[in-house]
């Protein structure tokens, strides 16, 4: 019985979700479709561990898991024998064997995502499955300042909510920035971890700051302020992408 650590790609447009459901709500998640190979493949464990959790609509390429199994042959197999089975939407990318007591949420440093958006005044139908439409135009120096502002350890109870009841709302943000690619526009983000929505509701206020609805000062004042009160409004869901766990 070997323990596996696999990075996972996958479409979310279609999900609700990574993490599974009750078997009663019906819902897909990418969690119960890789569990339902995984089984066909004769593995008898409860849950796959993952490194976090996605929303619905949200995308990964660098998304974590892992699992005991008893396959005889080489991870390459391994790898296609999953694949084979999988929708389309998900992609075991690579499989390793690593320590029994490696996990792959508890034992990472820090998330990487990145959040696109495009720049223009009609949707464009080959973009938005993975990038939010945004118009007017807007000013890459001042979201670029304001995202600067994010960098450090912070109180983000403004930014979103614990994944558990009581959890801290500290987070130590690393990279915090935008590149421009034409009218493309990705925000690139490192965190040691992240609350609920606190990603798209970031994306969000950056975005209202580059088409001068808010200033920079405002976002400061979310940092600072005590009570309590989370922003109205997140990003949508297709521009985020999970890019990488780092151990």
């Amino acid at each position: 019985m070997a323990h596996y650590k696999s990075i996972i790609a996958y479409d979310g447009t279609n999900y609700c979700g990574f993490q599974r459901q009750s078997p009663e709500s019906n819902l897909r998640t990418v969690q119960s479709e890789i569990e339902t190979r995984l089984q066909q493949l004769g593995w008898t464990e409860d849950s796959i561990l993952a490194a976090g959790r996605t929303d619905t609509g949200v995308h990964a390429s660098g998304q974590v898991i892992t699992f005991n199994l008893d396959w005889k042959h080489t991870n390459q197999e391994l790898t296609a024998a999953i694949n084979s089975g999988l929708p389309n939407e998900i992609s075991i990318q690579s499989i390793e064997e690593v320590a029994n007591n490696f996990h792959p949420r508890f034992d990472a440093v820090s998330r990487r995502y990145n959040y696109c958006i495009y720049i223009q005044p009609v949707r464009d139908p080959l973009r938005d499955r993975f990038a939010w439409k945004v118009w007017p135009e807007v000013d890459d120096d001042m979201m670029n300042k304001a995202a600067r502002s994010l960098i450090g350890n912070h109180d983000f109870r403004n930014f979103g909510k614990p994944h558990k009841t009581g959890g801290s709302t500290r987070r130590s943000v690393i990279q915090s920035e935008w590149k421009r690619y034409a009218d493309n526009l990705v925000y690139e983000v490192e965190a040691n971890a992240f609350l609920y929505h606190m990603v798209r509701r970031m994306v969000k206020l950056l975005v209202a700051v580059g088409n001068n609805r808010l200033n920079v000062e405002s976002i400061k004042e979310f940092l600072t302020s005590k009570e309590n009160t989370i922003p109205q409004g997140i990003a949508p869901p297709n521009g985020l992408i999970l890019v990488e766990v780092i151990y």
